[in-house]
């Protein structure tokens, strides 16, 4: 029962959020869910994480096609995206805890300058 509340309360979330939260809410799920796959990989529970691994991925996918091309920035991140898939992928294949380490550095610098982004906005708003 419970679980129906928290996931019909996350999918509401999710719908009604504004672009800028639903990107802060991908930047966040990516850092979980690399600590969810690194957890699983120190307990030897190479199942989860890979679980985890194409969680990751899927969401980079996710963060790509929502870039908005016609801005030179965002074919400097397209291009880290494709990058943090491609060591995500490595990380899962070798189960390496360092690799996934990398990857959750950029989310966490993606997300807190997002974060900012998203604070400066407001205040001009």
């Amino acid at each position: 029962m419970s679980y129906n509340v928290a996931q019909t309360y996350q999918t509401n979330q999710v719908q009604t959020a504004p672009p800028e939260e639903l990107t802060l809410m991908l930047y966040n799920g990516g850092i979980k869910f690399l600590r969810l796959a690194k957890a699983a990989l120190q307990e030897k529970k190479l199942e989860k994480t890979h679980e985890n691994a194409l969680k990751v991925q899927a969401i980079l996918g996710e963060l790509t096609s929502t870039l908005n091309l016609s801005y030179p920035i965002s074919g400097q991140m397209a291009a880290m995206y494709e990058y943090m898939l491609h060591r995500t992928i490595e990380a899962n294949m070798k189960k390496d805890a360092e690799i996934f380490n990398e990857v959750e550095e950029f989310f966490t610098q993606f997300r807190d300058t997002w974060k900012q982004a998203i604070a400066l906005s407001k205040n001009k708003g």
